[in-house]
């Protein structure tokens, strides 16, 4: 009988790793290689103990503790115990991120578009298809454990041993893998694969929230948090493993969980029942840009809560800032411009680029829904290709506006309640404002793809991935400018510290436009998927 209920999972294995035989592969490229670059690039620029032990000391800040955890080793900040401390959690992150997304995309969602129907008519066991999926995305975070971990002892770093660096990779191996555990329990909880994100995202935010708010107050709070767990490691100074066993025995504990919810729910369904919606449909979702809305409403609500205390959470530490700058060469001070102001240029990069997330989804819905076949439906009546992908438009847009703008003032309040001099709201505002023609010109890529090559929408979250890798970490990984000019992030003048260059800016905004009409005149004139 066990047998049974699990016959076919190598053959799903198989055909799960050749759906995703680029996806994976890409990520574990991505997050190997900038944590090796990462690590090169901190014993270049602190190679002298005075340099690490200056770090330390600004590492003791509170605020600097809740963004990257509880320091450890700081009375011998080697480059090992730097890495781990300034870089552990937020690959951590990173890699959880990973998981969320691949087993939803092979659970939930493949429900959603009934292949697990499909495969479940096929000589097939009723957990073949949610084991394979484990099998797969569990062995990927062990790969990338051992790449990983092997990697950094291969630098030859004289502080990164091999105990050290096997462990960090098996801290984020097993972060991954109880992602992985708790996104398929919520593959049987929620009834679309938009729940399953969403709840398997709110997990992954909320461990991050608990574990800052107890390593910066009460150290018992962070063992309520994963995240709290892997850190617990004390990779490179201590080498506890114990920490890393708990997170796999617990991850165990939610994969037989899983296992026995998909056994006793039925195809299709979901414990966390739907709210039943209206029985007649207002005039507003009637409309194209209702239903757009409507279809995409949860996600945007999400999206700008998460930014607002992002940048809430950002603000809040901008009263240590000075003295966290004041002797570390991280920014090179700029005569008129405190190092928090020049601290704004680097931070609104990065919330632009988070921000053109939620704008991208919202674009990109249109060809999700194309792909379900929903869209012949809506052509099918008095509705024009225009309008259609119009409204998608719309909306981007004007998120486009609206994400930057909560982060800006979630920033704004927050430095405000704890800057003496606090810093006005119209220099945050214009630079986060500032990034909206390079905002625009991914709209006008993701355009360009739904209209001329719908099956290349990868492309636009590997060149968004690019552009943040050249513009944030550029500096520290020392990369050549002309990389960061490839990415139109990188030809945004850095306001308050440079001057508005209103030509360029003009220019971006030209040719956002002509590759958005290219992008509509594609979409009138190609074939709809069915």
């Amino acid at each position: 009988m066990a047998r049974q209920i699990y016959n076919q999972t190598g053959t799903l294995s198989r055909f799960i790793l050749r759906r995703d035989r680029i996806r994976i592969p890409v990520w574990l490229l991505s997050i190997c290689a900038v944590t090796l670059a990462v690590a090169h690039a901190f014993t270049d620029l602190y190679s002298s103990k005075q340099e690490r032990q200056t770090i330390a000391e600004t590492m003791k800040n509170p605020a600097m503790t809740a963004m990257v955890g509880k320091g450890y080793g700081l009375e011998n900040y080697t480059s090992g115990a730097m890495m781990a401390h300034q870089m552990l959690l937020f690959t951590a992150l990173t890699v959880g991120l990973m998981s969320i997304l691949l087993v939803a995309r092979h659970t939930r969602a493949d429900e959603e578009d009934g292949r697990i129907e499909l495969i479940r008519s096929l000589p097939t066991g009723r957990l073949s298809n949610l084991n394979s999926t484990i099998i797969v995305v569990c062995g990927t975070n062990v790969l990338l454990a051992l790449v990983t971990g092997f990697g950094l002892y291969a630098l030859g770093i004289e502080s990164m041993d091999l105990e050290g660096s096997l462990l960090y990779g098996a801290a984020l191996g097993a972060t991954g893998i109880l992602f992985t555990a708790i996104t398929a329990i919520f593959a049987q909880l929620s009834e679309n694969s938009r729940g399953t994100i969403g709840l398997s995202f709110a997990v992954l935010g909320l461990s991050y929230l608990v574990r800052a708010i107890g390593d910066a107050g009460n150290e018992t709070l962070s063992w309520f948090s994963p995240l709290g767990w892997v850190l617990g490691a004390e990779v490179y100074v201590n080498n506890y493993w114990w920490p890393i066993l708990l997170t796999i025995g617990v991850s165990l504990i939610f994969i037989l969980l899983a296992f026995y919810l998909n056994a006793i729910r039925d195809l299709g369904s979901g414990f966390l029942r739907s709210r039943p919606g209206r029985k007649y449909a207002s005039v507003f979702l009637q409309s194209r840009l209702g239903l757009t809305l409507r279809l995409q409403r949860t996600g945007l609500i999400a999206w700008s809560i998460g930014l607002f205390l992002l940048g809430a959470s950002y603000g809040s530490v901008f009263g240590d800032l000075d003295s966290f700058f004041e002797n570390i060469d991280i920014l090179t001070p700029v005569e008129g411009f405190s190092l928090t102001e020049q601290f704004i240029t680097m931070l609104m990069s990065i919330m632009a680029m988070l921000s053109t997330i939620p704008a991208l989804m919202a674009m990109l819905k249109l060809i999700g829904e194309e792909k379900k076949n929903r869209t012949e439906h809506l052509l099918s009546r008095a509705v024009s290709r225009t309008q259609l992908m119009g409204s998608s438009f719309l909306v981007s847009f004007v998120v486009a506006f609206v994400m930057p703008s909560l982060a800006a003032i979630g920033l704004w309040s927050a430095a405000s309640a704890v800057m003496d001099d606090g810093i006005a709201f119209g220099t945050l505002y214009g630079a986060a404002m500032v990034y909206l023609p390079a905002i625009w010109i991914m709209i006008g890529i993701a355009v360009l793809v739904a209209g001329v090559a719908p099956k290349l929408t990868g492309l636009i979250w590997l060149y968004l991935t690019y552009s943040f890798v050249v513009v944030y970490l550029g500096g520290l990984l020392q990369f050549p400018k002309w990389l960061g000019k490839l990415s139109p992030f990188g030809q945004i003048p850095k306001l308050p510290v440079e001057d508005m260059d209103f030509p360029k800016a003009f220019m971006l905004t030209i040719i956002a436009i002509v590759i958005t009409v290219i992008g509509f005149i594609g979409y009138n004139k190609r074939d709809i998927e069915g």
